[in-house]
């Protein structure tokens, strides 16, 4: 089998900044461009090679500048396009490369040109119904229009490669076609008016002309790369159309599966945190102060293990966790999705106590806010570093930044910090069989392990992870394996009995 190029976008670990939360350079409480710019030499000293930015753009911030007005300028508080391409050469003169979210099915109500209620809104001055798969006050675009395409192209896209903007990761990227029959959508629960659309507005009729379209007329005058958000595409065949090599569309996407590739001209993503979810160690790891680190490490391990371009949100390197559970949504909380799906549940005449508790459990686990506090960089201010703002950040910093910070990280060398930058360096090292290896599952009826061999010409890993408290037997296959790294340390110990929170690589011997 002919094994896939190799191209900067494929051997690269990205990292995402979520500017409100990085680092603030203003004190004003808010995460900045220029507070990036001071941290450059931060990540490039973690091994990263691609710096991702999440949305930076001119924003009434109704939804944290996914409500974009204006693509060609900064979102003031932020900074300005100087020092956006300011960043852009900080970034280059390390050999590090930077993308741009890509925000284009929808914009802001202020532009020129799905969290709950209804997805249609009246508008008075047009006389007409407009769609927002999102808040009221970002109507989707209409990709049905050539001018609207093309002024998309423009403003949002060439704009900013023109400056040196290295690709996009680009936001509900199989949205842009809906149709326009306007069929209701199907009913799946009868109790309630508003139903889910999914099937309707996800992965419509010209939805692959437009990406082949903004490639031919965009994306191929440049080097870059591109990473889509595909939501709500569970078919393997359907996610291979969008990221085969052959068609020029997406080089990858975010799928949320493992999708197979081998065999394939297609490419895809090692992930499990970013803006948008939960922190891992909390959702699939453990928030015990005895087990959290090494659970941490454990997910390093499989993460730097997977095939595919490695993305890390930023605080995972760390292992920040969940919002306390103290926390009061109402007070502190400020993610629109997360407000409205409380306030809606609470505000249901049938809401029952145990209604509301799931709703606050749901949030507690998933909600975005989880990934949005402020970066922990160290503890010698009442805000972790993040700001010398007297009133303190835009959000509340998570109450355990004295204990989970960078500045302590860095200084302990058995710290999650220093392994993750172990972890990325041998992910670069053995980049044949980590990054472009074939995968194999081992033992998939075990729901308490993660085990998997990858296969590069001949070479062969053996990663064995316990996603567990307690001790787990596991069946090793059959060949001379060397451990190659463990978040216990020292030999591994009994190779067939994993302790809790355990990960170890073990490299095949030849």
């Amino acid at each position: 089998m002919t094994q896939p190029e190799k191209t900067w976008w494929k051997d690269g670990v990205v990292y995402q900044i979520y500017p409100a939360s990085f680092k603030d350079s203003n004190s004003d409480g808010l995460g900045d461009i220029p507070g990036i710019i001071s941290k450059v030499d931060y990540l490039a000293d973690l091994g990263v090679d691609i710096v991702w930015v999440s949305p930076m753009f001119e924003s009434p911030q109704v939804d944290m500048g996914y409500d974009i007005s204006n693509y060609e300028a900064v979102h003031a508080p932020y900074g300005t396009v100087q020092d956006m391409e300011e960043l852009i050469a900080a970034c280059h003169a390390r050999g590090m490369r930077l993308i741009l979210d890509l925000v284009i099915n929808h914009t802001s109500d202020q532009h020129a040109c799905y969290f709950s209620g209804s997805a249609w809104t009246w508008d008075e001055s047009f006389g007409e119904y407009y769609l927002h798969l999102f808040a009221p006050e970002q109507p989707d675009l209409s990709w049905e229009n050539p001018e609207a395409r093309e002024a998309i192209y423009d403003s949002a896209m060439r704009f900013w490669l023109d400056r040196g903007v290295d690709g996009f990761r680009v936001d509900c990227v199989n949205m842009y076609s809906k149709g326009t029959e306007l069929p209701d959508a199907p009913v799946v629960d009868a109790g309630v008016f508003e139903q889910p659309s999914w099937s309707i507005h996800a992965n419509g009729p010209r939805m692959h002309e437009f990406l082949r379209e903004m490639n031919e007329m965009v994306l191929s005058r440049y080097d870059t790369m591109t990473v889509g958000e595909l939501p709500h595409t569970p078919d393997a065949d359907h996610v291979l159309r969008y990221v085969s090599a052959g068609d020029r569309q997406m080089d990858m996407v975010f799928q949320f599966d493992f999708t197979f590739i081998a065999g394939t001209d297609a490419w895809t993503t090692a992930f499990c945190e970013n803006h948008d979810q939960g922190r891992s160690v909390s959702r699939y790891g453990s928030d015990d102060p005895a087990y959290r680190a090494l659970s941490a490490k454990m997910l390093a391990i499989m993460m730097c293990a997977l095939t595919g371009t490695l993305f890390v949100y930023q605080g995972q390197e760390i292992g920040m966790i969940n919002i306390p559970p103290e926390w009061a949504i109402e007070a502190d909380y400020k993610d629109i999705e997360a407000l409205n799906f409380y306030r809606s549940v609470q505000q249901d005449p049938n809401c029952a106590a145990e209604a509301l508790e799931y709703a606050r459990r749901s949030i507690r686990i998933l909600g975005r806010d989880n990934a949005r506090t402020a970066m922990q960089w160290d503890a010698s201010a009442p805000f972790a570093g993040f700001t010398d703002c007297p009133d303190g950040p835009w959000m509340r910093v998570h109450d355990l930044y004295p204990g989970i910070n960078i500045a302590a990280q860095r200084a302990d060398p058995g710290s999650v910090l220093a392994f993750w930058k172990r972890m990325i360096a041998l992910r670069k090292e053995h980049r044949d069989v980590f990054v472009h290896g074939a995968f194999e599952l081992l033992g998939a009826e075990d729901e308490n392990t993660f085990v998997f061999v990858k296969t590069y010409e001949g070479k062969r890993a053996l990663v064995v992870l316990n996603f567990t408290g307690e001790e787990q037997r596991v069946e090793l296959p059959e060949g001379r394996f060397e451990l190659l790294v463990g978040n216990y340390g020292g030999d591994g110990g009994d190779s067939s009995v994993l302790r809790p929170w355990e990960g170890r690589v073990y490299m095949e011997e030849r």
